[in-house]
């Protein structure tokens, strides 16, 4: 049987004040669960676990409009999720903390031994106290991979799977040592069989410090042995010339700021016979999306710069011949069905647009918006355009 509590009530429950669960249902973080025919606003069980939630991604350093982000849709069948989510951000932060008390520890005694400064001691806890930022910046990401990636796992029309395809296409035939760069949460290596991966050298290499984590913990403890994890700027490569056998960038180049010199230095460490294996979009991916919330507020845009126009299918080839020999291109065949609103809003907010500053204020009546269309069609159909490049050295 349900209980339900008045603010007071749940206030009291909760060892906060009234003015704290008020600040937060005035934010749309924290809503009852039902008002009375007395006007009382009511709490049940269930809002306990938003609150816990909500405190303890205020403890970690989150803001209240990213807070909403990643609260709106909770369920009660998302608290295993939400607690596996807040056990690894505490203990990132605990490693942060730790860090940050060693390096306490040597400045002190150094202070006592010889009564000077070390003043590389001061910069390094300077660097420790910023990582605090880093952190929930790094998390985000994180968390934003994972919803775009989940998107296309549950409502992709093409069975094979885009991880799945993309691994048939790299050809393992005597490979020694490849290097994949931004590897994200390396999910493309749980496609891999064990046997595949024996007896070669596979770095996973992303430019994030967060994601490499990421990568290193979903591909798991028994299947780690297999890789080299690396924090790694693809445009200066520690490697020797003709290095690799194989390089993978899985919709990487449109992000590098400097894309001549991470093709050359690709290039570079690519072997004689090696090959670079390189995916984007095309200039209808997903364009339904864009025509979606634009509908709702021409002022949203999904991103800050068109991404295929930078590095796509239509001039990809152009920007990659320079620096290969041949250029084959691939496409994935694909399409997304969604009939289900929240998927659609958790992607629409996880993108590097103006749209969390305008959709913040709006997100329930967005919702609505997008659940009149499924109801109206059964369901919004997505277009994909997405591929790969194949290039020989």
């Amino acid at each position: 049987m349900a209980h339900y509590y008045t603010t007071g009530e749940f206030a009291r429950m909760a060892h906060v004040t009234i003015r704290t669960i008020r600040y937060y249902d005035n934010k749309g973080l924290l809503k009852p669960s039902f008002v009375n025919e007395s006007g009382y606003r009511m709490y049940s069980d269930e809002d306990f676990l938003k609150l816990q939630k909500i405190l303890s991604l205020k403890y970690l350093g989150f803001s209240l409009k990213e807070i909403s982000n990643m609260t709106i849709h909770d369920t009660s069948s998302d608290i295993l999720q939400s607690l596996k989510m807040q056990i690894d951000l505490v203990q990132k932060k605990m490693e942060n903390m730790n860090q940050m008390e060693h390096a306490l520890q040597n400045t002190m005694q150094i202070v006592q031994q010889t009564n000077q400064i070390d003043w590389n001691e001061i910069l390094n806890l300077i660097h420790l106290t910023d990582m605090e930022k880093t952190l929930v910046e790094q998390y985000k990401n994180g968390a934003n991979l994972n919803i775009r990636i989940s998107l296309h796992e549950q409502y992709s029309t093409n069975p094979k799977g885009w991880f799945p395809w993309l691994y048939e296409q790299i050809d393992f035939t005597g490979v020694q040592n490849l290097l994949e760069v931004g590897c994200g949460n390396g999910e493309l290596w749980k496609q891999v069989p064990d046997n595949v991966l024996q007896g070669k050298y596979i770095c996973l290499s992303d430019a994030s410090g967060g994601m490499v984590h990421d990568a290193a913990v979903n591909i798991g403890r028994e299947r780690k042995k297999f890789f080299d994890f690396r924090v790694l700027d693809c445009q200066e490569l520690p490697f020797p010339d003709g290095h690799f056998q194989r390089v993978a960038a899985n919709h990487v180049l449109f992000y590098v700021q400097n894309m001549a010199k991470a093709l050359e230095e690709i290039s570079r460490v690519l072997s004689g016979d090696g090959e670079f294996y390189c995916s984007t979009y095309g200039t209808g991916h997903m364009h339904e999306i864009t025509e979606l919330v634009q509908e709702f507020d021409p002022r949203i845009s999904l991103s800050e710069v068109a991404l295929y126009k930078l590095f796509g299918l239509e001039n990809g080839q152009k920007l990659l011949e320079p620096y290969f020999s041949s250029v084959e291109k691939r496409m994935y065949e694909d399409s997304l069905w969604v009939d289900k609103p929240e998927p659609l809003l958790d992607y629409i907010l996880s993108c590097h647009g103006n749209q969390s500053e305008l959709l913040y204020p709006r997100q329930r009546e967005f919702k609505k918006f997008l659940e009149e269309k499924i109801r109206r069609d059964g369901g919004i159909s997505i277009t994909k355009e997405a591929g790969i490049f194949i290039c020989r050295k």
